[in-house]
């Protein structure tokens, strides 16, 4: 079953997916979702985590997704923020006590509320990205993040002019260690005398802690940082973007989305994506036609559910992303295999 349920979810992630949450809570009102037609009343609701709906990551794209679902299906979704941590079990219980056909957390630190929440309602369908939890109600997505990060790890050390590379994470928890060594691993497996500086936030929703710690970075002769910090990630943008003008030479790697979509291509030099929009509309139509099954998935290169951005080549020669076409390869075939934790 789990061999069918993961080879269902990657064709559908495969053909759509290209190489590619903090205030008041807020329910996001059905008026100011895409409009669609009336194909299905079901109703879906997603939960974020404290990086918010406009983390301009990953949050933002299972967001987009699902207004998506909207335009093809009809069905209503509406969305809540999680101004902190105590708030996700309430949160996923209004959807789950409302009689919402599917109920999305977003991000691994609902994985413990979603259990309760599932375990507590069986009859209830939800679904998550970033964490695995035992429920049969539950569909659990996750990204083989290291293998991707492992690719712009590639491009940072073939584009470093310093020598100098930075990652900045934001909570020290499992998914994001995961960007960290496949990153440092891409950088060493080009280069190992190039010595990458990681340095966590320990939030996901502190774009000004962000701002400085990429500062700091700058200021001591990095000049290309891959953060993987959700809405903390602004500021490393912000002061990214603020040396450019400045006619200083620095680069911000992306990360879940192309993020020069949303801060340039003059600061942003790529970005690792993960299928999250392509897994969120895939879920989401396969409970409205009734075809949804709980159960576990973990999407990689081999599948298409990470990667580099598609727009890539805007600011990375051709010689280097054939390199990187090279890595890939191996990762796919095995010769290749990149750490998931920063011991291995």
């Amino acid at each position: 079953m789990k061999k069918i349920l993961k080879a269902s979810l990657v064709l559908g992630l495969s053909l759509s997916v290209v190489l590619a949450g903090c205030g008041k809570n807020e329910e996001k009102p059905a008026g100011e979702a895409a409009t669609g037609g009336a194909k299905t009343d079901m109703k879906i609701g997603m939960v974020t985590d404290v990086g918010g709906v406009n983390d301009k990551s990953f949050n933002q794209s299972a967001w987009e997704a699902l207004t998506s679902v909207k335009k093809d299906t009809g069905a209503e979704v509406t969305y809540l923020q999680s101004k902190d941590k105590t708030e996700y079990t309430p949160n996923l219980n209004k959807y789950v006590k409302g009689g919402y056909a599917l109920t999305w957390g977003i991000g691994f630190d609902l994985g413990a509320d979603m259990k309760t929440v599932a375990d507590q309602n069986p009859d209830a369908k939800l679904a998550i990205i970033d964490a695995v939890v035992d429920s049969p109600n539950v569909q659990s997505v996750t990204f083989s993040e290291h293998e991707g990060s492992f690719l712009v790890g590639v491009v940072a050390a073939k584009m470093t002019k310093t020598g100098k590379i930075g990652f900045v994470g934001g909570a020290e928890i499992p998914v994001i260690t995961r960007f960290q060594a496949g990153f440092n691993a891409g950088v060493a497996a080009v280069n190992p005398d190039i010595k990458v500086k990681n340095v966590y936030a320990g939030a996901f929703d502190k774009p000004d802690q962000g701002k400085v710690i990429a500062s700091t970075m700058y200021n001591d002769g990095v000049d290309i940082i891959f953060h993987a910090s959700g809405a903390t990630g602004t500021g490393v943008f912000n002061e990214a973007t603020a040396r450019v003008k400045n006619g200083e030479k620095v680069w911000v790697i992306g990360v879940d989305k192309d993020q020069s979509l949303e801060f340039g291509d003059k600061v942003t030099l790529t970005s690792m994506v993960k299928g999250v929009d392509a897994a969120v509309q895939k879920v989401s139509k396969e409970v409205i036609d009734g075809t949804f099954k709980g159960g576990k998935v973990e999407l990689g290169l081999k599948d298409d559910g990470v990667g580099i951005a598609k727009t890539s080549d805007r600011n990375v020669p051709a010689d280097v992303l054939a390199l990187v076409e090279e890595y890939k390869a191996k990762i796919i075939s095995g010769e290749i295999k990149v750490p998931q934790d920063m011991k291995k």
